[in-house]
């Protein structure tokens, strides 16, 4: 839906970034709008898993490591310690995931796929991968590799910037 007074994103200043931007083109709004416009790709194929954002998120962080701890988790899946909770109590429901408490610190607990976990893992990732083809394909490799980059590059210097 074209707004009647939005300036096409190529006939903007560059010099607009060091401006206070109009809502519809500020920072936060501009990701949040390109995180919606990504996600539509993929919110079907968790739809089709029966998983939401968030349990997509524990899990792939979980297939990649042994176990982590539950802390660990939510601040590397960018999941509320609260949030995480009830949805790792839905996952363990489903028998995706598992927890233990290690012997030595009974504080900490422990979260690991299940082989079912895995096995539901294994089952998304080629839908995933193909969401990821089409993406590149629509911005071409190299575009998607600089927006990699930049991304990453904005989140590091803001997070020293903020230390």
């Amino acid at each position: 839906m074209a707004r009647r007074n939005a300036v096409p994103a190529k006939k903007r200043s560059p010099l607009a970034a060091t401006q206070f931007p109009d809502f519809e083109h500020s920072l936060p709004m501009l990701l949040l709008k390109t995180r919606e416009v990504v996600m539509e790709r993929f919110r079907p194929i968790l739809r089709e898993f029966d998983l939401t954002e968030q349990q997509w998120r524990a899990i792939r962080a979980l297939a990649e490591v042994k176990e982590l701890d539950a802390s660990d988790l939510a601040s590397t899946s960018y999941i509320l310690a609260p949030s995480l909770s009830r949805i790792l109590q839905n996952l363990e429901r489903r028998k995706l995931t598992k927890r233990r408490t290690p012997k030595r610190d009974g504080r900490r607990v422990m979260i690991s796929l299940t082989s079912r976990g895995r096995a539901l893992y294994d089952e998304v990732v080629p839908h995933s991968q193909q969401s990821y083809a089409e993406i590149a394909e629509a911005l071409g490799t190299d575009k998607l590799a600089e927006l990699y980059e930049l991304l990453e590059d904005v989140q590091q210097r803001l997070a020293q910037e903020a230390n």
